[in-house]
């Protein structure tokens, strides 16, 4: 026999660690352990048994994977930690003994670390850095709107939004804005990036406080690590479209091949008088000062995102026909029209607001609505006073539409229309260009439905939604016309059917009231009219059809030119799939069939649901009219 195993020396037991033994193994502080854990992505986790991972405790402990803490002992950035550590004694020693130039000299010497080796081992591909972007981005475009505080310092924030900056330029040029979303916390944007679909939030910059019970520190190891991963992942989407990295204006390019170069001097006349009172400047100083305003008007006017960027080599046009080689015989061709299809959709979506020109005014939030107009392929410009990158003025002829947020406009163009912000976001979620006319200045506004809920069958579908869909699908108009022209004919009918009645009483009202002594020539010419009158009736009460099945059996046989008949490709696809359902519902077998009721049963609930809240949301809207026709009486 083997020797008997001793009690908490397999299992559970060795599987886990507690936090403080995992603190004591690496021999870091308890601070420098949770920067560590959320750098290098490691999390506490629940065992299953809390009794066998404790060794027979049960209290309540945080427990981390044995094998995570024993990848961290290797880590290089332990060293890093205990470095600015005794950096940090360092520099408190001179500040104590008052030594200003030790401490000068101390802090030329802080340690630094960079995160590379970190982002490679978390993201071994591309994809799964794309697909993680999610909260980064949204921890990037919180922190850069954030003021100077200790824990945020300027140099960070100004870190953050030129990254963020250098995105969204990304989303512009390579048009992938898909869903946009307005609510209290912030605009919800999603994109579709290399095949990947990325959703962020980005706060308000009016009206957004920022909060005070949340630890920054802990946030800001975040921060931290997602622009390290922000800046690779820049990188790498601008190199994919050809786009220059770090980022160039096209204009800047163009005037430096024309000659014209940059002025070497940006000295303003203000810092001239400035020194002129403090005593004249070295040349090194001048020059710094010069680079500092070169550096901060060119990220103004790349942050106004009105400008293109810079590409590497020759640009590759736009629209590209593909040959279409079929590799077998089993390939569908139903699936081929169908991805053709949706190509012309997205690149007319992608394209929605081209050949329009917007004029912003001052009350509007201009930044996310330049982000929309330019990422669908519009032009937008707005007052010079108001920010750099201004492309044109407000009396230019050519503005199409002119974006505003206030009551009443004293000056108004006939040329143009004036509408609300909502009216850019509803037009992109709906993919196509909506009527104006809803959101025109001191019109209320249309409900502002969320584009990321999808109804599924048998949910309540709101009318707003449902009229929206209708227009998407060109239903709205056609079911209108018909509706209009199918009642028009069946009250033409009944007025044909009177008058048919109305002639046939008259005659027989003549014939009883004719006396008779009349001549029998006169009775037989009011016959003859009568006989003709019922004909014609009968001729235009005939369908088209019957009229066809006569002259095919009267007239003799002829040839025609045949046409080509239009088959409705959608149409197709959704008897297909409806015919797949039936027949995969009759192959159910007989064990899973009850599950099958179940769900259908929860269906049929829901339905009856849905028709109870279109129910009240008639009522509710049959009151409101009545309201408003008593308000006008």
């Amino acid at each position: 026999m083997g020797r008997p195993k001793k009690k908490h020396q397999s299992g559970a037991a060795t599987a886990f660690i507690t936090r403080t033994k995992a603190v004591k193994r690496l021999q870091i502080s308890l601070k420098d352990f949770r920067r560590l854990c959320i750098l290098k992505g490691i999390y506490p986790v629940e065992p299953l048994h809390r009794k066998k991972a404790g060794k027979g405790s049960t209290s309540n402990r945080t427990y981390y994977f044995n094998k995570d803490i024993q990848f961290l002992l290797h880590e290089p950035l332990i060293n890093k930690f205990r470095e600015f550590k005794h950096f940090m004694r360092r520099l408190k020693k001179a500040y104590g003994r008052k030594n200003l130039n030790a401490a000068a000299r101390i802090k030329k010497n802080r340690p630094k670390y960079k995160l590379d080796h970190i982002v490679k081992e978390r993201y071994p591909s591309f994809i799964d850095a794309v697909r993680d972007l999610d909260d980064c981005l949204s921890m990037v475009f919180l922190f850069s709107t954030f003021p100077q505080t200790n824990v945020t310092d300027w140099r960070f924030i100004q870190l953050c939004r030129r990254l963020t900056v250098e995105f969204m330029h990304y989303v512009i040029a390579s048009q992938s804005l898909r869903k946009i979303f307005i609510s209290i916390k912030g605009i919800y944007y999603q994109a579709e990036i290399m095949g990947q679909i990325v959703t962020w939030v980005t706060p308000h910059k009016v009206g957004f406080v920022h909060p005070t019970d949340v630890d920054y520190k802990v946030m800001k190891t975040f921060a931290e690590f997602y622009t390290t991963l922000l800046g690779f992942v820049n990188f790498k989407l601008y190199n994919s479209i050809n786009l220059k990295y770090p980022p160039k204006l096209l204009l800047d390019s163009e005037e430096e091949k024309a000659g014209d170069q940059p002025q070497k001097s940006l000295v303003t006349p203000e810092n001239t008088q400035k020194s002129k009172k403090k005593g004249k400047q070295n040349p090194r100083q001048e020059a710094k000062l010069n680079r500092f305003v070169e550096k901060e008007t060119f990220e103004e006017r790349l942050s106004a995102l009105t400008q293109s960027l810079k590409t590497i080599g020759s640009t590759v046009d736009d629209e590209v026909q593909l040959d279409h080689f079929p590799s077998s015989e089993t390939e569908n061709p139903d699936g081929i029209e169908q991805a053709k299809l949706e190509m012309e959709k997205m690149t007319k979506f992608q394209n929605l607001f081209k050949g329009l020109k917007f004029f912003l005014n001052r009350e509007v939030p201009r930044e996310p609505l330049v982000f929309i107009i330019r990422s669908f392929g519009g032009e937008v410009s707005w007052h010079e006073s108001q920010a750099v990158g201004a492309t044109y003025p407000e009396t230019d002829e050519k503005i199409t539409h002119q974006i505003v947020d206030r009551p009443s406009m004293e000056t108004q163009f006939l040329s143009r229309y004036y509408v609300q912000p909502q009216w850019l976001i509803d037009c992109v979620n709906a993919q196509m260009l909506l009527p104006p006319e809803d959101y025109f200045i001191g019109a209320v506004l249309p409900p502002h439905l969320s584009p990321f809920v999808n109804e599924q069958e048998g949910d309540y579908v709101p009318p707003e939604k449902q009229t929206l869909l209708n227009r998407q699908r060109g239903i709205d108009s056609g079911i209108d016309e018909d509706s209009e022209n199918d009642e028009e004919s069946e009250n033409d009918d009944d007025d044909d059917e009177q008058s048919g009645d109305d002639v046939e009483e008259g005659s027989s009202d003549e014939d009883d009231e004719s006396d008779d002594d009349d001549e029998s020539e006169d009775d037989e010419e009011s016959d003859e009219e009568t006989v003709k009158r019922k004909r014609t009736y009968k001729e235009e009460s005939t369908s088209p059809k019957k009229k066809k099945k006569k002259d095919q059996n009267t007239s003799t046989m002829s040839v025609e030119a045949g046409t080509i008949e239009e088959e409705d490709v959608d149409k197709r696809l959704q008897q297909q799939t409806a015919e797949e359902r039936r027949l995969a519902e009759m192959m159910i077998p007989k064990k899973k069939k009850r599950l099958y009721k179940k769900i259908m049963y929860t269906k049929k609930k829901k339905t009856q649901e849905a028709l109870k809240l279109k129910q009240k949301r008639h009522a509710i809207d049959k009151q409101q009219k009545l309201e408003k026709k008593k308000q006008k009486v």
